[in-house]
């Protein structure tokens, strides 16, 4: 199949390079430049467009990889959009994290244009884009998902269908919620713990063997221990952007958020500052007195 890739910067290289890698499809991509390096993409073949349409029109799936619902729309009903090369019957993949009320309409856009959307964001880090080994949360029909499946086997090692369009970024919202929530707490209690001169030897084993343990300890742990900076890839600014979207969800459904209002105000507090882009790992550090 031929496939094309809009948004390709941490996550989206790895996408890309997999595609073309494992599944040996035929790639194009769009020319940005929020693009990570692209030689090696270059390097296996793949060809790079200048205008969205452009892409588009070279793809029977299209794979967004974008950073938040703005861009989503600009891609599908901006000035510049995809779609007048959008081809009959094709597949959009939307991979980015985005507001599930946004991917709705988003869905509704692309499905009158003639195609077919499934929304599908990813967890995981850069260093599983890199690898192949995310894990994507799908929503849409099971029928088209299974269609596109030999694509997205390239670059995911878990697929899973969580519900109709919508839903996939619905329980996105939720994993990160979680995920950024516990790192942005142990962040803090770590630098508690550091400004109170406990080694950090000991503050780990004391959460690996008890309650504390799990995917952030683990993520976090060798910024804890060695102020390694980028053992969690992901910015600051981005976790604000996702809690943030988390909390419009919640405020729709009339769902309390009271931890979440606190888990934004210590990212916030951090971005403001002028640390956006620095990575979650990073945390440890700024959270110390």
């Amino acid at each position: 199949m031929e496939v094309g890739i809009i948004g390709v910067g941490l996550m989206g290289h790895g996408i890309a390079r997999n595609v073309m890698l494992k599944g040996e499809h035929k790639l194009t991509f769009l020319n940005h430049p929020g693009n990570q390096p692209v030689d090696e993409l270059l390097s296996l073949g793949a060809t790079a467009k200048d205008k969205p349409a452009d892409v588009a029109s070279s793809a029977d799936i299209l794979i967004l990889c974008v950073t938040g619902s703005p861009q989503v729309e600009a891609i599908l009903t901006g000035e510049d959009n995809i779609l007048p090369g959008l081809r009959p019957n094709a597949i959009v993949v939307d991979c980015s994290t985005a507001l599930p009320e946004s991917t709705v309409r988003m869905a509704e856009i692309v499905t009158g244009a003639g195609a077919r959307f499934l929304d599908a964001p990813m967890t995981r880090l850069p260093q599983h884009a890199h690898a192949g080994t995310l894990n994507l949360l799908v929503g849409g029909d099971p029928a088209v998902l299974a269609e596109v499946s030999p694509i997205l086997d390239c670059f995911a090692e878990n697929v899973t269908h969580v519900g109709p369009v919508g839903t996939g970024h619905r329980m996105k919202l939720l994993h990160n919620y979680v995920s950024i929530g516990f790192m942005t707490l142990l962040a803090e209690a770590a630098a508690q713990s550091n400004d109170a001169g406990v080694d950090p030897k000991t503050f780990i084993h004391v959460l690996e063997t008890g309650g504390g343990g799990g995917a952030a300890l683990d993520r976090l742990g060798p910024a804890i221990l060695e102020e390694a900076r980028d053992s969690v890839p992901f910015f600051v600014g981005n976790g604000v952007k996702d809690i943030s979207y988390y909390l419009s969800m919640s405020e729709t459904a009339g769902a309390q958020a009271t931890v979440a209002d606190g888990v934004l105000t210590a990212l916030k507090s951090i971005a403001d500052q002028g640390h956006g882009q620095d990575f979650m790992s990073d945390l440890v550090a700024h959270f110390r007195k």
